[in-house]
């Protein structure tokens, strides 16, 4: 039976519309392996031919298809078969900065939320352009959503412009997009500048303030702007360091880690020479995860909620509501600050 004959038998259901019916005939035909991947679809005109239906219910159908994952079409040459995996719904491409804790965080709620009829692919671009295009031109118009946390840089805009705003959720950082567009985004400088003044009097117990900030990194510079600021509005002694070198902590020095970079490094060495955490040498963290509610009595973080993120961003994919959020900054008081 060919994927016409398919097609022409649904007819016979009456529950079924014809845009359905064209649906359901191609997902049967690749479950009865009719269909594999690599096959081509019969052209719309083919299809308008064959069945007599109108052209807008043709490309309507492929179009879901399209969004299932189970589709692409490729310019002048049609339709093809990609996926056999017909049970899901809809397949995401999900583009991230990297695998950090807690990203990895937001990646489990973001799975647990949608269930297993959504087919989620997993990308990095370690806020490298030229793997970040790479990607890109890979994925797309082979998936049904983008959920991508972009680079902010002036080359990334076209690309994701090129994505129809229903089908593209920006998370994690803000790029400027039209209105169309839907984010769920941190916001880094004023937000990290409040939190630090909340922290004013804790800050103020040590004798230097030291921010760990490479440019070569996905920091975000906007929390380089607020340490900066913030530095300067209250005559906090502190400066910026691209790096630490192993065994050089220091009593009555504070340390603020974006990433683990050298976070496990600093811990390490006031263990060895017995300095006490919140006492001897503080630290403040970005980005709060369940190492931080652990190591030496807790860390404290300045960090968004990055479950709560997922979950807006699942609630997104599964019903589509345009939303603009930006989420706030929570300061979590541990006992090493």
């Amino acid at each position: 039976m060919s994927l016409i004959d398919k097609i022409v038998k649904l007819k016979e259901v009456n529950t079924l519309s014809k845009h359905e019916q064209l649906v359901h005939g191609v997902i049967e035909a690749i479950d009865e392996g009719i269909l594999v991947t690599g096959d081509q679809l019969p052209s719309i005109n083919k299809m308008v031919e064959e069945l007599g239906y109108a052209r807008k219910t043709i490309v309507k159908a492929y179009e879901e298809l399209k969004e299932r994952g189970l589709v692409e079409s490729k310019k002048l040459k049609g339709y093809f078969i990609i996926s056999q995996e017909t049970k899901v719904t809809r397949k995401i491409a999900l583009l991230l900065f990297a695998f950090h804790r807690f990203q990895e965080e937001f990646y489990n709620t973001f799975r647990k939320e949608l269930g297993k009829r959504f087919h989620i692919d997993v990308f990095f671009h370690h806020n490298n352009l030229t793997i970040f295009e790479s990607i890109f031109a890979n994925v797309k118009g082979k998936y049904g959503m983008y959920v991508i946390a972009p680079i902010p840089n002036k080359r990334i805009r076209p690309l994701l412009e090129s994505i129809e705003p229903q089908k593209l959720l920006i998370v994690d950082r803000f790029l400027k997009m039209p209105d169309s567009y839907s984010y769920i985004s941190q916001e880094f400088e004023e937000t990290t500048y409040s939190k630090l003044t909340e922290l004013l009097p804790a800050i103020r117990n040590y004798k230097k303030f030291i921010l760990f900030f490479s440019k070569n990194t996905d920091y975000p510079v906007g929390i380089l702007h607020a340490f900066k600021r913030f530095l300067a509005d209250y005559g906090v002694h502190g400066e910026v360091e691209k790096k630490y070198k192993p065994g050089s902590v220091k009593p009555g020095h504070l340390y603020f880690f974006l990433a683990d970079t050298f976070f496990w490094e600093v811990l390490r060495d006031c263990r060895d020479n017995q300095y006490v955490v919140g006492k001897d040498v503080g630290i403040l963290s970005h980005n709060d995860h369940i190492a931080n509610q652990i190591v030496f009595g807790g860390i404290t973080t300045i960090s968004t909620d990055f479950n709560d993120m997922a979950k807006k961003a699942a609630n997104y994919v599964k019903h589509g509501n345009k939303t603009q959020t930006i989420l706030p900054f929570n300061l979590i008081r541990r006992n090493s600050l």
